[in-house]
């Protein structure tokens, strides 16, 4: 990217590293292949169709999504097999019945009630995975849980056209890790649990289910994933400034960054004021160097940008303004209409905010409508 570029830049822009981007896909992609699991991607992060033909063009054929919209878009731009990892919106199944008559779609569940609904609404194929919790504790079956996966299972057996498929779980318990070990350690235990209720549903005399993974770090980090079926990432085709401090990608890899205006210094307080927010970059904190951070930065460059800047974090987000801590010698880096590159905490929720990507080269990609 020149000067001459950066220099047309007025608002958060969100610039995408193509080339990182695609080598990172091209990574984890030999990572499944290697492992010898089915790799399905979560196109979540990205919600683009021209992001999406990158995967195509090396051969993903089946991908993971996170809503019914998401399913629809993806499925109008040719996509043929697609799970929506969330669980069942009852309010949707018309959506649904309607996409499962096209493509080759996977439905997450978690109660009777929902493969009874699809029992009786869809009667063509659908493929059905158990959302199973595995220590997140955010939704999902207790992986303990036997009495209420045997009900489903059994009960599935009434609806020859629904195909159970297998167990299905995100450890998310792995984005609280502080180191690789940690991560390692969290997502080899979420595992060992959903292992052991595979051998529970076999030894109660139910089909073999498949199991399936889902989380960034773990795929990241883990060299043999066992007898994991397949595997979900999504996050892995950007990463940010949660995966580097967890370490499951190193500072080349993150190929996404927020270009912020600077609109105000306050040198009696160290601080940078940016044009780049909560609605740019949302919410989502971390704890770096043991304070709380909403992004790190670095300073513009021609590849997009440079190192990230040590000891300088965005503390304080509002709507519009980021507040950017930096120590008292760097402050002469910085002026009034020059731009900072903020590296978000959470590059899928700030991809979804911003709505398009411009690379390098000043090329712009659109996602999905909201």
């Amino acid at each position: 990217m020149n000067e001459m570029y950066f220099e047309k830049i007025i608002k958060p822009t969100l610039i995408l590293n193509e080339q990182r981007a695609h080598e990172n896909i091209k990574w984890m992609a030999q990572r499944a292949h290697q492992a010898k699991v089915q790799f399905r991607p979560h196109f979540k992060t990205h919600q683009s169709l021209e992001i999406g033909n990158w995967f195509h063009e090396i051969g993903v054929r089946q991908i993971t999504v996170s809503s019914v919209e998401m399913a629809e878009y993806f499925a109008a731009g040719g996509w043929k097999d697609i799970t929506i990892a969330f669980p069942l919106n009852f309010r949707q199944i018309d959506q649904i019945q309607s996409l499962a008559l096209k493509i080759n779609l996977g439905i997450v569940i978690e109660n009777l009630d929902a493969l009874t609904l699809l029992g009786k609404s869809i009667r063509q194929k659908a493929n059905i995975w158990l959302k199973i919790d595995s220590g997140t504790h955010r939704t999902g079956i207790s992986w303990d849980n036997l009495e209420i996966v045997f009900q489903i299972l059994t009960e599935s057996r009434k609806f020859h056209h629904l195909a159970i498929q297998g167990i299905l779980t995100h450890a998310g318990s792995t984005y609280t890790a502080h180191s690789p070990e940690d991560a390692i350690r969290l997502q080899t235990e979420s595992t060992k649990r959903m292992v052991q209720l595979q051998r529970d549903i076999v030894q109660a005399g139910f089909l073999k289910p498949l199991i399936s993974i889902g989380d960034t770090p773990g795929c990241s980090l883990l060299n043999d994933f066992g007898a994991v079926d397949e595997i979900r990432p999504g996050n892995f085709i950007f990463y940010d400034a949660e995966q580097l401090e967890i370490g499951s990608c190193s500072q080349d890899q993150i190929s996404v960054a927020l270009a912020c205006p600077i609109v105000a210094l306050h040198p009696e307080r160290n601080e940078v004021v940016i044009y780049g927010g909560a609605i740019h970059l949302s919410k989502e904190v971390f704890l770096h160097a043991g304070s709380t951070s909403y992004g790190l930065v670095a300073h513009p460059e021609q590849n997009g940008w440079g190192k990230i800047l040590p000891d300088c974090s965005i503390i304080r987000l509002s709507q519009e303004h980021g507040i950017l801590s930096v120590p008292g010698s760097m402050m002469d880096q910085f002026q009034i209409g020059g731009l900072v590159m903020v590296i978000p905490v959470h590059s899928c929720l700030t991809a979804h905010l911003m709505h398009r990507y411009v690379t390098l080269e000043g090329k712009e990609i659109q996602m999905m409508a909201s």
